[in-house]
């Protein structure tokens, strides 16, 4: 499916080369070149285009996008200017909207390219009435990795190092740790730096769609990464629940991608529902089931807030997931979805902005 939706804004990318073309031929002292020399200013106009087509080849993935913003900003910009000419009752004297629409893509693009590499502290609160502690619970929630993404195996020890700062009771690793481009030698940093984290209770993991890998391509096998983070101190939970120090359960699930994923009633089958319990879910788009098992707390990634608009908006009203970014309670359970502290394939964040996640939980 996702291979389907690159192919699909390839496809329209390549079709906006052609309209961007005519779009730089309206520019005034290429029109006016025109009046002269047809050929030439349409070359002219030309190479802005083949510009973008050489960056296609090392950048595929970010031209695509900045040629897609570029179009919509572009149409936009024109019908802007035509409404303020009708208004007006003249034409303007140059062609603002081409260079308001450039700006404008050029602007917002920086900032979602900031908002993915700049990773913020996102903190909430939880409150509960079972016994949890006189000073609570302090959970710090890590997810979607992708390491090597936009940062390497030292970029992510040092945002541990951050992490550190925040005395976390917990830390929760909610998938998509590593990526097909991952290489041995981050991946085993990575996995060193998580090792190095001072907690109260410990790090504890689930795996997401992305850490097995899916094109076999990398430096290492999913046996090598289990390797690393058990030889870190790191707890993989996969259908597995945990009792913590007699006082919370951890509950790790399978992503929703694995067939043999148990249900939650079956994971919360036998557990003392008196404990406070939460559930570590790669994907948020069990929220109903998780619900009504009556489960505390369940942190989630996966969406990466929604990444860029309107992914997240399309993305939950096509069922793909429950929610796409922030807090929300059903019934008595209180959900997270982490924007994620990195990317995937596309390095911006337009709907979101990268993170790590401070849940207090308080009596």
């Amino acid at each position: 499916m996702i291979i389907i939706a690159f192919i699909s804004l390839f496809v329209i990318a390549l079709l906006g080369l052609v309209y961007l073309l005519n779009r730089f031929h309206r520019f005034e002292w290429i029109r006016k070149i025109g009046e002269r020399r047809k050929t030439l200013s349409w070359l002219l106009a030309a190479c802005p285009v083949l510009a973008i087509i050489l960056f296609f080849y090392f950048k595929t993935v970010s031209t695509t996008l900045f040629v897609l913003h570029l179009m919509v900003f572009w149409l936009i910009c024109d019908l802007v200017s035509l409404v303020i000419r009708r208004i007006r009752g003249e034409d303007f004297k140059r062609y603002y909207a081409g260079g308001c629409a450039i700006a404008i893509t050029v602007a917002y693009l920086a900032v979602g390219w900031y908002n993915c590499h700049h990773v913020y502290r996102t903190e909430y609160q939880v409150k509960t009435g079972k016994s949890i502690g006189e000073k609570g619970l302090r959970v710090v929630q890590i997810s979607d990795s992708h390491v090597g993404a936009t940062f390497d195996g030292e970029g992510f020890a040092e945002h541990m190092r951050e992490v550190q700062k925040t005395n976390p009771d917990v830390v929760v690793i909610t998938g998509d740790y590593v990526d097909d481009d991952t290489t041995e030698a981050d991946m085993i940093a990575s996995c060193r730096a998580l090792g190095n984290l001072k907690t109260t209770y410990g790090v504890y993991y689930v795996f997401g769609n992305h850490d097995e890998g899916y094109f076999d391509q990398r430096e290492f096998h999913t046996e090598d990464l289990r390797r690393e983070l058990e030889k870190n101190q790191v707890k993989i939970l996969e259908d597995e629940s945990v009792l913590v120090d007699d006082r919370f359960y951890i509950i790790g699930r399978q992503d929703a991608s694995s067939v043999e994923r148990a249900n939650m009633a079956s994971l919360i089958e036998g557990l003392d529902a008196s404990k406070y319990m939460i559930v570590l879910d790669h994907q948020p788009n069990a929220f109903d089931e998780q619900a009504d098992s009556g489960v505390d707390l369940v942190l989630t990634g996966h969406t990466h807030g929604g990444q860029m608009f309107p992914i997240g908006i399309t993305g939950v009203l096509s069922g793909q997931y429950d929610r796409a970014y922030g807090m929300e309670k059903r019934k008595d359970t209180s959900f997270v979805v982490n924007s994620g502290i990195s990317d995937w394939a596309i390095p911006f964040k337009t709907a979101a902005f990268s993170e790590y996640v401070v849940i207090d939980v308080i009596a």
